[in-house]
Order: C-alpha cells, then structure tokens, then sequence
C-alpha cells in the first residue's frame, strides 16, 4: 500500500454513489433557510452591475479608487457614514464582539455595498446589522 492513499474498507454497491459531504461541516442554522429567496440570477446580475455604477460615479476621478473595498479611513468617514442607529449597532458590535478597527471599517465598507446593491443613498442601520452578521459569521466558520 501507498502512503498517503486512502483504502477503501467498504465499497459501495454497484450503481449507488457516496453523497455524504466532505470537509468542513456548517453549523445546522446555516444549513437551512427560513426566508425563501426568489431573486433569480439576471435579477442578482442587474443590482450589481447598477451598485458598480454607482461606485463608479462616486469615485470618478478619485485616482485608482473604483470600488468601496479600496476606500481609505478617510472615505470611509464620508461615504460610509452610518445612521445614528447604525452607529450606535457598530458600536455595540465593537463592544461585545472585540472588534479591530480593521473589522469596524470593514463593516462600514460591507455596509455601503449593500446599500448600493439596494439602491440606498445612505448607509442605514439594515446595512450596518447585515454587514455585522456576515462578520460575525465569517468569525465563526474560520476561527
């Protein structure tokens, strides 16, 4: 036998096929749903394309900035400025998370993308807490 390859103890009868997951297994809250999403692809396609012009407008002639991911500390005061309800969820997610700095403008970054992707033209307390979850989530699956 080969180092490094794996045996096979008990093959599978013929015609079936192994569908147990591998790697990394989600928590089961992630696993399931409660909303239904009925957003179809061309519909996903036709919010970005409209948030990357938007992006696009807003950073015209801003010297290489063309997307909120490159926005520095001091665009992210100006053109990701939250809500005072936005600010104050921040906060508290500061607070109870141990939050970096790096992670609060990165929430603040998160949220002035999905308020382009809505078509909002200012950052509201929604895009603050929808930002923090996928921060929160991406805490959970990869630390």
């Amino acid at each position: 036998m080969i180092i490094g390859t794996p045996r096979v103890t008990n093959p599978l009868p013929e015609g079936t096929t192994d569908s147990s997951p591998r790697g990394t297994s989600y928590p089961a809250d992630l696993q399931t749903s409660t909303t239904a999403v009925d957003t179809s692809s061309a519909e996903v396609r036709e919010r970005v394309v409209k948030a990357r012009a938007v992006q696009a407008e807003r950073f015209k002639g801003r010297g290489g900035i063309f997307a909120n991911a490159m926005i520095g500390p001091r665009g992210i005061r100006s053109w990701c400025a939250p809500d005072a309800e936005g600010a104050m969820l921040i906060k508290m997610a500061i607070s109870q998370l141990g939050l970096s700095a790096r992670a609060y403008d990165r929430i603040l970054k998160v949220a002035r993308t999905i308020a382009d992707l809505e078509g909002a033209d200012s950052v509201r307390s929604q895009h603050v807490a929808e930002a923090i979850q996928y921060r929160s989530l991406d805490r959970r699956l990869w630390m």
